[in-house]
């Protein structure tokens, strides 16, 4: 087994990549991207999922392995991922989420295993761990502190989420880290023909949005915002790809405002970024985040951007203005206002390309390979 410590341009290195559930999320779908990447790099990958649908077809993977472990939660795939661990034998693991990577970390202990482990945070901390003693919270966050020693790097996918769990925790080791977004298979997937008849047609322009259809994606305050751009008079059309358990209420809201024939919730697509690339303007309207991928993927499509200043990686994500709108959380009037300057006078498609940078293959993985210690792995070198 080759060792994580050999000087650049040696062996490939034995590398997993554990996700918990497969979905048409951010999560899972940036962790193949990870994946994916690794491997076009030459390293030999597992992607390890705790449980994928049968019925699911997974996006390209390139030279990942996919192993299941058939597991539903994370707790669940402790002992799996322990027999895992010690038939794969890993020299790197890369996880993700806090409950995975605790898992993961207490796995590692109980085998003796020798991985360098690199844990990734993704959601608000206030959302996963509380201070309030003896809360089912409070006891996840004793318990990761007991394990936390074992990884070699903690990242957040935000400079903001860093900023909380230093709120939470005494001294953490957590770092930023951007997640993985723009590479060549994606800049690829833009290209793909569309079969919405709006994107096709040109009639008029679109403002799109996408994610799960839930209150905390703030999809009714973007129907109300453009519910005033008709009222003022502007030809516009919105998209809202996704699926979820606000889907009644919306289309009940697009009903009582009279937009039927301009608001269109088609549901969830395997390749948003084919209709992101044919929109005018993409709208991230959420209450919170971990860091935002779908605004960074429309970025990347070359979308003018409007997202909410929620926690925490919206604002961050564009600069807190640069690349694009940042309005108050739940702010309709400045929603409304910020989607129409994006209409009438778009970002200039070099910043946007300028602000995807940070969310490259080489940027990221280079940063992550330094976290470890690994600085020039990145790529194996014939």
């Amino acid at each position: 087994m080759n060792s994580p410590h050999h000087p650049a341009g040696s062996a490939p290195l034995r590398i997993c990549v554990v996700v918990a559930r497969f979905s048409f999320t951010g999560v899972p779908l940036t962790q193949i991207r990870f994946a994916r990447a690794l491997a076009a790099r030459g390293h030999d990958v597992d992607l390890v999922f705790g449980q994928v649908d049968p019925a699911a077809r997974l996006p390209d993977r390139g030279g990942a392995r996919l192993v299941v472990l058939d597991r539903a939660t994370a707790t669940g795939m402790l002992l799996p991922f322990c027999r895992y661990l010690r038939r794969a034998k890993p020299d790197v693991i890369f996880s993700s989420q806090d409950n995975l990577n605790g898992v993961v970390l207490l796995a590692a202990i109980l085998t003796g295993s020798k991985a360098k482990i690199s844990g990734s945070s993704r959601v608000n901390p206030f959302y996963t761990y509380s201070k309030r003693p003896f809360t089912r919270k409070w006891l996840f966050r004793q318990a990761m502190r007991a394990v936390m020693w074992r990884a070699d790097a903690l990242t957040c996918v935000s400079q903001g989420m860093v900023e909380e769990y230093r709120a939470l925790f005494r001294d953490p080791p957590h770092v930023a880290v951007y997640n993985l977004v723009d590479d060549p298979p994606s800049r690829a997937r833009i290209g793909e023909p569309v079969d919405h008849p709006w994107f096709a047609d040109n009639a008029a322009p679109i403002v799109v949005s996408a994610g799960t259809l839930s209150p905390r994606k703030g999809f009714a305050d973007l129907i109300a915002a453009f519910a005033r751009l008709v009222e003022e008079g502007r030809d516009v059309r919105l998209v809202i790809f996704g699926e979820g358990q606000s889907r009644g209420e919306l289309e009940d809201q697009v009903r009582a405002l009279g937009l039927e024939d301009r608001v269109s919730l088609p549901g969830q697509v395997a390749n948003p970024l084919r209709y992101f690339a044919r929109a005018e303007v993409f709208a991230m309207t959420s209450y919170f985040e971990g860091l935002g991928n779908v605004l960074i993927e429309a970025m990347m499509c070359g979308c003018s951007l409007v997202a909410t200043d929620c926690p925490s990686g919206p604002a961050e994500i564009l600069d807190f203005g640069r690349y694009g709108k940042v309005v108050p959380v739940g702010d309709v009037a400045a929603l409304a206002s910020a989607i129409a300057a994006q209409l009438d006078q778009p970002t200039d498609p070099d910043v946007l390309a300028e602000g995807v940078r940070r969310f490259g293959e080489d940027a990221v993985l280079a940063r992550h390979f330094e976290l470890l210690d690994l600085a020039g792995r990145e790529s194996v070198v014939a």
